[in-house]
């Protein structure tokens, strides 16, 4: 499943391909697995509207759309929410490039390009979100959690605080880190040199400012590279990401620790293959 840095990494492109454009028309197809809201409504809201900007909320990928159909920006616009599930993507086409197998949404833009929402599984989600209004002011699409790219390290502590449930857990735990999945958790308690396996409520202080800033330069590194292509993971050009050559422990059980030599561990913990150095982390 796409994290963070890969759901950025594809926000990023659409927005710079797409942004200002108007959605002419809209296809939908017939499968009903990606649609939360009903592709009747989904269409009509979309079809007219002006994209103001594209970005990530955890792992989802939000698009601002103007206010009204005839762009008023006063207004409070609606948003459309796509969430790229395990193998959902988001490509800007010409309309002559032909359409790939599993397209469940073509959004026809007045530049003549398509939008398209490719996703084989089904297991990626769109919805149209209407912001909230809260003291004069309109409130837009909040993830689950925290952003684990700008929390400070208080808030940071804060969330693991008496948590009687390992680390590694923790950090899969959307409620509290939104957009952290099983890469960069793992690549992120490697670089703090913390087992996956403990209690997260029993860290130091010391050890959880380790871990937030970890974190944090592995999120913002791997952005940099285009995200980890492990999978079928591609940008909004196809294009796949870089930040798989430098996993120190993910996916390299039985291998060598690229610090200490010790052969990688692999186990199952919260459901999830965890990868780590049993020298390295304690």
């Amino acid at each position: 499943m796409p994290e963070l840095p890969e759901v950025e990494t594809v926000a990023n492109g659409v927005d710079q391909r797409v942004r200002g454009e108007v959605i002419e028309s809209v296809w939908l197809g017939s499968k009903p697995e990606p649609f939360k809201t009903s592709p009747d409504e989904m269409a009509s809201v979309l079809t007219g509207r002006r994209i103001e900007r594209v970005y990530r909320v955890g792992k989802h990928i939000v698009f601002d759309l103007a206010g009204d159909l005839a762009g008023d920006e006063e207004k409070s616009g609606p948003q459309w929410i796509v969430h790229l599930g395990m193998t959902g993507r988001l490509l800007v086409s010409a309309a002559k490039v032909p359409v790939p197998s599993h397209t469940h949404a073509i959004l026809r833009l007045a530049s003549g390009r398509e939008l398209r929402f490719v996703d084989a599984r089904r297991f990626g989600r769109l919805a149209i979100h209407w912001p909230e209004v809260k003291t004069g002011a309109a409130r837009g699409f909040q993830g689950p959690g925290q952003e684990p790219l700008t929390i400070s390290s208080e808030d940071f502590s804060s969330l693991f605080r008496h948590r009687k449930t390992a680390i590694k857990a923790a950090l899969l735990n959307q409620k509290l880190l939104h957009g952290v999945g099983n890469i960069y958790a793992d690549e992120s308690l490697f670089r703090a040199g913390i087992r996956p396996t403990r209690m997260a409520g029993r860290l130091s202080k010391e050890q959880l400012g380790r871990l937030r800033a970890a974190l944090q330069t592995v999120l913002r590194h791997a952005i940099e590279l285009g995200g980890s292509s492990v999978s079928d993971y591609v940008d909004a050009d196809g294009v796949r990401g870089f930040f798989q050559l430098e996993h120190r422990v993910y996916l390299r059980g039985g291998q060598p620790c690229l610090v200490c030599g010790t052969p990688i561990r692999k186990m199952v913990l919260a459901g999830r293959g965890t990868h780590y150095c049993p020298t390295c982390q304690k």
